[in-house]
């Protein structure tokens, strides 16, 4: 599956950038924090999500002013700025209706839309999502994740890598620390960070009327579980559905749960594992060397590589295969490459 990518232009002529994958009816995706949606779709694991999601709609991805490869921009009225993106990207989609998506942060803007223009959004998924920024966590706590932001991006980008995946592997967050830093500079980041903490959206819920399905992992370490739940209270008609697990990321973790009921909130059928994916040459041998026990810094003496490529070697043999460890790897391949018979 490929992205094609488009572009339209908000009232102030700002250009915002959009990816369109798949084919059927359309389904928006408001972004979480930061984006980019060339690096989004050269990441495997975030890649795949998307692809998932693309299987029976088209699935239209946007980075947001100041992110991406979309223009910088000077506003600071950053839920009027959204509304007013996602309305010209439903346009280039030539999409009077659609459903909308939205992910972390991107729960609460797809929220005001919803609320604000009803007739537009058939079905509503939430995941990950809040109603009021101010309960992610403390003052104290706030302040000093917006100054590593500010101050320190390289370090404030490892610290939100170890909060929104926390169960992922080394490769993967050394790759999203490093996605984040290049979605968005520290200024920007620093300021949609601040808007994910100020956003209040607990007078709109009563006006959604979209069937809305709201998605919470239990542990979520960004985002306490009770918003989640408050979302769902809020909003008429709405189910929550709580997942195990604690990564924010929802291609982190158990990704096959969060698509299942994504594409349950969209009315479609869940999609079965490819588990028929194949492999490179060098893919297959590290993952012999994995289903044998040794360690990345073993695999790469061994292969000559370097300890962060065969990192993310694993992590793309994972996301392909749809297996969540190290130990499933090593079944997966012991149990598709089983040792040959010696003559007898």
């Amino acid at each position: 599956m490929q992205q094609r990518l488009g572009l339209t232009r908000l009232d102030d002529g700002t250009t915002v950038r959009f990816a369109v994958s798949g084919t059927g009816p359309v389904a928006i995706l408001v972004p979480g924090w930061v984006s980019h949606l060339e690096l989004g779709w050269a990441l495997p694991a975030e890649r795949a999500f998307a692809e998932a999601l693309s299987a029976g709609r088209t699935l239209v991805r946007y980075d947001r002013p100041g992110c991406g490869l979309s223009d910088p921009t000077d506003r600071s009225d950053t839920v009027a700025v959204e509304l007013e993106v996602i309305r010209a990207v439903a346009a280039a989609a030539r999409a009077d209706r659609f459903d909308l998506i939205g992910t972390s942060f991107g729960a609460p803007l797809a929220v005001a839309w919803a609320a604000q223009h009803p007739h537009t959004v058939s079905r509503l998924v939430l995941y990950g999502g809040w109603v009021e920024g101010d309960r992610l966590g403390t003052p104290a706590v706030r302040e000093h994740i917006l100054g590593l932001v500010r101050d320190h991006w390289g370090l404030g980008s490892d610290v939100l890598t170890d909060i929104f995946a926390p169960d992922a592997d080394a490769g993967f967050r050394a790759l999203f620390a490093r996605y984040q830093r290049e979605s968005a500079p520290a200024t920007t980041a620093r300021r949609l960070l601040a808007e994910c903490y100020a956003v209040d959206i607990a007078d709109l819920l009563g006006a959604v009327a979209a069937p809305t399905a709201v998605l919470h992992r239990r542990d979520d370490r960004a985002v306490p579980l009770a918003e989640g739940e408050r979302l769902a209270a809020g909003i008429a008609g709405a189910t929550l559905t709580v997942l195990p697990g604690r990564s924010h990321l929802p291609f982190v973790g158990d990704t096959a749960v969060v698509l299942r009921e994504v594409r349950r909130g969209l009315g479609l059928p869940p999609l079965e594992p490819d588990r028929s994916a194949t492999l490179t040459h060098r893919q297959l041998e590290v993952a012999a060397l994995v289903a044998e026990g040794w360690s990345n810094r073993q695999i790469a003496e061994h292969l000559v590589l370097s300890e962060r490529s065969v990192e993310s070697h694993v992590e793309r043999i994972r996301t392909r295969l749809d297996l969540r460890s190290r130990a499933q790897l090593a079944a997966w391949f012991v149990a598709t490459h089983p040792p040959a018979r010696e003559p007898s």
